[in-house]
């Protein structure tokens, strides 16, 4: 009985992957600039594939054009879940280039990245209405959830018909508060983590293969 429980599991197994490596799903990593969506996409590329998605930095709106990351392959409780991940730019209903003088860059270099950032945006939303299977929502939990455009992209992500999870990122900040963001958005699911320490990432990858398999 032993032998066929193991044989039966294998067949499974190239099962689960023959057909998840045909059609992975696309997960777009959405939220607020510097909410840590880019960390969060990096350790989990790093986690499961060695490879990074695209560069962090504290300065606001590092990443300005969406970074795809394919096959990635997560694998929990015996089954694997073929994911590609969208790391896409921090969305905001206004980019100035002042914001960027606070981080000591020059003039020039600040309004490049806002026209740059304010492009991204852009594109991060042809990617929520045309290109993503599923949503990663990141906040930062040291943050007050209720903004407007926190409200505005959960409203398009629920009219799309989208399966959403909601990250509470920066756990480890003093200042962070999950329940506030439960709160905000009773109707989904709160997972609590810091992508930056990698806190609490198995129920991560558990969420991601129930909601996203």
């Amino acid at each position: 009985m032993g032998l066929l429980t193991d044989l039966r599991t294998s067949v499974s197994r190239v099962i689960d992957r023959v057909f998840s490596d045909s059609e992975p799903k696309r997960i777009g990593i959405y939220g607020p600039p510097n909410a840590g969506k880019t960390t969060l996409a990096n350790r989990i590329a790093r986690d499961w594939t060695g490879d990074a998605v695209g560069p962090e930095s504290h300065i606001p709106h590092e990443t300005r054009r969406a970074h795809r990351k394919e096959n990635i392959e997560i694998e929990r409780n015996e089954k694997v879940v073929n994911i590609d991940i969208v790391d896409t730019p921090g969305v905001t209903t206004k980019v100035d280039y002042k914001d960027f003088l606070d981080h000591d860059l020059e003039k020039d270099d600040a309004v490049r990245r806002s026209r740059e950032a304010t492009e991204g945006v852009a594109e991060a939303m042809h990617w929520l209405r045309e290109d993503v299977d599923g949503v990663i929502y990141v906040l930062d939990s040291s943050r007050d959830p209720f903004t407007q455009v926190n409200t505005m992209l959960i409203g398009i992500i629920e009219s799309q018909d989208l399966p959403v999870l909601i990250f509470a990122n920066k756990t480890d900040l003093e200042q962070a508060n999950v329940q506030r963001i439960g709160n905000a958005f009773p109707q989904h699911e709160t997972v609590p983590l810091s992508a930056l320490e990698g806190t609490n990432m198995d129920e991560v990858y558990d969420r991601i293969a129930e909601y996203f398999g």
